[in-house]
């Protein structure tokens, strides 16, 4: 009788093995174990401080425990059949398997990290960390796109630095002015407000100026909830120009103790309020996203889209001068060197002054902002690239479609921005394949 038994529980065994991998063949029933497995795990969302990251570290049995289960369902992702899905649905294959492959990384990092990990993690900086380097590039893959690399990079920053030196040389050619009239008449009283009244004025005048244009090229851009214009209280906050809260649908710009730039305002307000932060989000706020979507975030993207949209001040604000369009670039070459020197700083053992001395070969009169960034980029290792990297991407896609338009025909910003915003946050590469078909 026991061997009986013993033949029907072996049976009963292969059979339900054989059945849950044949139900993974499925997608929606694939989708549905993948999410429920992955909450399973509690893996922490990234931390913006690297020591954070490193300090939530889950125990050798979690992971493991980790990398059983992304083995699993990397293997179940080969037994669906990728072409009979929609279009939606492959957008969640190609997002399921990029996060699996993604957590496979860092836990190949983290059993490493087990067997090196000091007493006290260093905040002096990724340098001063064991593994620093490959932290790095696993950093940088997270808040930028699993795609990139750090030499690839720092690459970039240079070529960007250079589009923003081109820029603002066209801008103050277009002047008349020779180079030292042009420095002399952009820093005259006219481009600086002086109390809070003022600047809070301009503010409001530019977003009642710019919403009509903006409608026909930003879908729902009339139908989503309004944005709030305050000053910044928090001194805490006082290193950028301005900041969005989204709970309370507001942008903050900061004036504390220096006269507030004019030409900062039109860039402010398209990359903080619409069709920047506020937008995207109350956007992405009433999507129906699948419950792959609905998983995981990614700040790269909605950094890319706010920078990105800066660039279209000249497109959509009527009234826009050619020193509005300066004020972007004015903050473009910051973010660009920071690109560089991010990379210099976190991968290639930079010394602060020799990241002192890259930012003033190329910014002058600006070593507080500097000295600030440094501090930055050390303690939030590849966060800055987000802003440039996925602007950039966006400027690609826009530039291939560009290429195959008729002169005739007018470039279609609906259906563009459309595309780029109805899935939600997204890696760049995922959309780059899935969405553009590159």
């Amino acid at each position: 009788m026991k061997i009986y038994t013993y033949i029907f529980l072996v049976i009963f065994l292969c059979t339900t093995s054989l059945f849950a991998q044949n139900t993974l063949q499925d997608w929606n029933t694939f989708e549905a174990s993948f999410v429920k497995d992955f909450k399973r795990l509690h893996i922490a969302d990234l931390q913006i401080y690297y020591v954070d990251n490193l300090e939530l570290i889950q125990s050798e049995r979690n992971i493991s425990k980790q990398e059983k289960v992304f083995l699993k369902y990397k293997n179940s992702l080969k037994s669906i059949d990728y072409g009979s899905l929609t279009k939606s649905k492959q957008l969640d294959y190609a997002l399921a398997s990029y996060e699996i492959e993604l957590h496979l990384e860092r836990i190949a990092l983290e059993k490493k990290w087990l067997i090196v990990k000091p007493k006290r993690i260093s905040i002096e900086g990724l340098q001063q960390v064991p593994m620093g380097k490959e932290w790095y590039a696993y950093f940088l893959k997270k808040w930028v796109d699993a795609e990139v690399t750090p030499d690839a990079m720092f690459q970039f920053g240079l070529s960007e630095i250079d589009r923003a030196k081109k820029a603002i040389k066209a801008i103050e050619d277009a002047s008349g002015l020779d180079s030292l009239e042009f420095q002399n008449y952009i820093n005259t009283p006219i481009f600086f407000h002086t109390n809070a009244e003022t600047i809070q004025s301009h503010f409001e005048s530019f977003k009642k100026e710019i919403a009509p244009n903006l409608i026909g090229a930003f879908p729902k851009v009339a139908q989503l909830p309004d944005v709030y214009i305050e000053q910044g209280k928090n001194k805490a906050y006082a290193q950028v120009p301005a900041y969005y809260n989204e709970i309370k649908s507001t942008f903050y710009y900061n004036y504390f103790d220096k006269p507030f730039n004019t030409r900062q305002v039109a860039w402010i307000y398209f990359h903080e309020a619409i069709p920047g932060h506020h937008y995207q989000i109350k956007f992405e706020e009433q999507l129906e996203k699948s419950s792959t979507r609905q998983l995981f975030s990614y700040n790269g993207y909605r950094e890319g889209w706010a920078a990105y949209v800066e660039e279209l001040i000249h497109e959509f604000g009527t009234y826009t001068t050619k020193y509005d369009e300066l004020g972007k670039w004015e903050w473009d070459i910051i973010r660009s060197v920071r690109v560089a020197m991010d990379v210099g700083l976190n991968y290639y053992d930079w010394s602060d002054e020799k990241a002192l001395k890259f930012w003033q070969q190329h910014i002058k009169g600006q070593d507080d902002i500097a000295q600030r960034e440094i501090t930055r980029m050390k303690r939030w290792p590849a966060q800055v690239i987000t802003y440039k990297y996925g602007a950039n991407k966006i400027l690609q896609w826009k530039a291939a479609i560009d290429a195959i338009l008729s002169k005739e025909k007018s470039f279609p910003w609906l259906s563009f921005h459309t595309q780029i915003l109805q899935n939600g946050a997204l890696p760049f590469s995922v959309m780059d394949t899935e969405i553009f078909g590159n």
